[in-house]
């Protein structure tokens, strides 16, 4: 979770000019949304005689808690049934509540918002709780993405289950799985590790765990280490292959593929990229038999290394001759330039 300001226990979603936010990469509110918005009683009914959507009549939600994934860059990426939703609950509970009021008054919603994160969970989950219990309707939101996942939302979901309250999750945007699925890489199996450790010991030790899991990897990792994170996996990984995933949704959104050698070196010599960042690593080279692929291997190393070291590259990694996977690379090379 994003590092908070500190909370307010409950502000109302609206104009938030006054408020001293700095830039919001996600969400562009230009002026005040509500300068030309009529009043609820202005709003004429819909053909079928049911209230509008920014109604403060809208309808509302069962009692319970409404789990809600928002936008993770584009701000269109929100479900009609979210607005829905969050226009007829109760309050809605989030990591920082200046985020999400820029969201909320982008589409016009003007509910409480009420911090919820790390820092304050201990005292806030049985308020929010309570408040459930007593027949409210609670949305639950991160800054980005799908609440739950890399955070600890998980808690006030378990609590609200152990005491018999309603849950409910309104899918939506995942960082996780847009990176996955624009990778290019085995998505049949997946294992979503989230950040590992900072320090180089501890974060090689965690990589040593998930080394022998046959499966893709989805990681998340700052853009500053990077280049540390591509090296220490490059080390016990060997050469898979690799997705670095930034800005997703966003106007500037990229996908650098590659593998771990040849992503790292890429890194440290150009320094950390810019935006939010999702690491996505390859399978394990099957060394026990099966066919590797190592054209797809060598392409992929091409992209960022040498003829000689994208084939010493893959040459250790598959366990193929070093010689054959050379001559190997240099037919490639001299296709892809002709």
């Amino acid at each position: 979770m994003k590092p908070q300001q500190p909370p307010v226990d409950d502000i109302v979603a609206g104009p938030v000019d006054d408020v001293d936010a700095g830039p919001v990469d996600d969400v562009d509110v230009g002026n005040d949304p509500y300068d030309d918005v009529p009043s609820d009683g202005d709003i004429p009914p819909d053909e079928d005689g049911a209230e509008p959507s920014g109604s403060a009549l809208a309808r509302k939600p069962p009692p319970g808690l409404h789990v809600v994934a928002t936008p993770i860059g584009n701000a269109g990426d929100i479900t009609l049934r979210a607005l829905e939703t969050l226009k007829g609950v109760d309050a809605i509970a989030c990591e920082d509540t200046r985020v999400t009021a820029k969201l909320m008054a982008r589409y016009q919603v003007r509910k409480p918002l009420l911090p919820y994160h790390e820092h304050n969970a201990a005292r806030m989950r049985p308020q929010l709780l309570a408040r459930i219990a007593a027949g409210e309707a609670i949305a639950l939101v991160s800054d980005a993405g799908t609440p739950l996942i890399s955070d600890p939302g998980y808690k006030l979901v378990r609590e609200a289950r152990d005491q018999g309250l309603y849950v409910t999750h309104l899918p939506g945007a995942s960082a996780t799985l847009t990176a996955l699925v624009l990778a290019g890489l085995p998505s049949d199996r997946f294992l979503f590790a989230g950040f590992l450790p900072n320090k180089t010991g501890a974060r090689r030790a965690a990589l040593e765990e998930l080394a022998p899991v046959r499966v893709t990897l989805v990681l998340f990792e700052s853009a500053q280490r990077l280049a540390d994170l591509l090296a220490d996996a490059a080390q016990v990984l060997g050469g898979r292959e690799v997705a670095v995933a930034r800005e997703l949704t966003k106007l500037f959104e990229e996908v650098r593929r590659g593998t771990l050698p040849g992503l790292a070196a890429h890194y440290a010599e150009n320094g950390p990229p810019k935006g939010e960042v999702v690491v996505v690593i390859g399978p394990p080279l099957d060394a026990a038999g099966e066919e590797v692929d190592i054209d797809g291997l060598l392409r992929a190393a091409l992209r960022t290394l040498s003829v000689r070291d994208a084939a010493a590259t893959v040459a250790e990694a598959s366990g193929a001759p070093r010689k054959q996977v050379y001559q190997r690379a240099l037919e490639i090379s001299k296709d892809d330039a002709g």
